[in-house]
């Protein structure tokens, strides 16, 4: 009795579609990861700006009184000098405030009106902040009674700020920034003439 024909098992070859589409996914996840570098760098160069020069050109104090009872009465005027060196990336100011100190204690506060800084721009803002009876304490109103007597007093000067970047049309979240400038020698005399003081800008 003859035996059945063997019935030989044939291979078929593995479709291909499976490696064009590991193919595909490998070069999306490259493509993906490219871009956002792209982005983060951008947004990093964008965020992270040149720092902003910040001096005191101008200060003065006026109508200054420091009675017995250790109460201070005085206007200060400062010309502030604001730099933005960058080239693309433009400033709105929606929020500063100024204080006035002296030995650590305020004397004075105040607000800057919102404005907006352009790229490139050097921006001076003419400040009064005055102090209406303001009481002292501690050894700060003997010490500002003999600074008065030479004819100047060191003040420190701060701003705090709510700024927001704008490159093109795109503009970014608000960032605090800070101003200090020490020491700003104030004269009592208009004859005397006024160093230029410096400011350290932090954000």
């Amino acid at each position: 009795m003859a035996n059945p024909p063997s019935h030989s098992r044939v291979l078929q070859p593995k479709p291909k579609y499976s490696n064009l589409l590991i193919r595909f996914i490998a070069i999306f996840i490259l493509t993906l990861v490219v871009l956002v570098g792209i982005v983060v760098i951008i947004i990093w160069l964008v965020v992270k700006p040149k720092h902003l020069d910040y001096s005191v050109e101008n200060a003065a104090v006026q109508n200054f009184n420091l009675t017995d009872a250790n109460h201070l009465y005085a206007n200060f005027d400062f010309t502030i000098r604001s730099y933005n060196p960058n080239s693309i990336v433009s400033l709105y100011y929606d929020k500063v405030e100024i204080y006035v100190s002296y030995e650590d204690q305020t004397l004075a506060t105040n607000a800057i009106q919102p404005f907006f800084q352009s790229h490139k721009n050097v921006t001076r803002l003419q400040v009064r902040v005055t102090a209406q009876t303001v009481s002292l304490y501690g050894s700060v109103p003997k010490d500002l009674r003999v600074e008065k007597s030479s004819g100047d007093i060191e003040l420190d000067l701060f701003l705090r700020a709510k700024i927001r970047f704008k490159v093109g049309r795109w503009k970014s979240k608000r960032h605090t920034m800070s101003v200090f400038c020490s020491p700003v020698l104030v004269n009592f005399s208009r004859d005397k003439s006024f160093y230029r003081a410096t400011c350290e800008v932090e954000m």
